[in-house]
C-alpha cells in the first residue's frame, strides 16, 4: 500500500538518500552539496524555496517530488518540478505516476499555466514517463547556468 502525503522535517534524511541515489544513477553523485539541515532550511521555513511530497509505503519513504512555484513573464504562476525520485527497489509499482498526478491535481488546483521539468536526453525510460501524459519534450530549448564557482570568478 503506497500513500502519497505532504513531506516533514522527520522524512528528510530519506529524502536525501533519495537524492544521492539519483545523482549516482545519473553520474554525479560528487555533485550533491546539500545537506539534511540545509533541505530542512530551505523547506521547513516561514518562505519555504521548495515544497515535498513524498511516497510512503510500511512508513518508509521510498519516492518523492520536490518542487516550487516558477514565474513566468509570458504565462504566469507554473509549477517547476525539480525532482522525481523513486527508489530503485520501489520502480515499476505505479509510484512515479501516483506522484506525477498528485502534482499534476496540486498545479489544477492552483491554477498554475503550466508544470515544467528537465529531463536528461539519455534516460529515454523518464522520457517516455513523461509521454504518456501528452507532455511536450522540448529540443529548441537550451540550459544555462553559472556554478556558484563561476559566479565568483565573473565577480574578481
Amino acid at each position: 500500500m503506497i500513500k502519497i502525503r505532504k513531506g516533514t522535517k522527520k522524512d528528510l534524511a530519506k529524502v536525501l538518500e533519495l537524492i544521492k541515489e539519483l545523482a549516482d544513477y545519473e553520474g554525479g553523485l560528487d555533485e550533491v552539496l546539500i545537506s539534511e539541515r540545509d533541505l530542512e532550511e530551505y523547506g521547513f521555513c516561514e518562505n519555504p524555496l521548495y515544497f515535498l511530497l513524498v511516497a510512503e509505503s510500511d512508513n518508509n519513504v521510498v519516492g518523492l517530488a520536490i518542487y516550487f512555484i516558477h514565474f513566468s513573464t509570458w504565462k504566469g504562476k507554473c509549477l517547476y518540478l525539480e525532482d522525481l525520485i523513486v527508489s530503485n527497489k520501489f520502480r515499476r509499482k505505479g509510484i512515479g505516476t501516483m506522484l506525477f498526478e498528485t502534482l499534476i491535481k496540486i498545479a489544477h488546483k492552483k491554477s498554475m499555466k503550466r508544470i515544467m521539468w528537465q529531463v536528461l536526453h539519455w534516460n529515454k525510460s523518464a522520457i517516455n514517463f513523461y509521454k504518456k501524459y501528452n507532455a511536450n519534450i522540448s529540443n529548441s530549448w537550451l540550459n544555462g547556468k553559472m556554478t556558484d564557482l563561476e559566479i565568483k570568478n565573473y565577480l574578481r
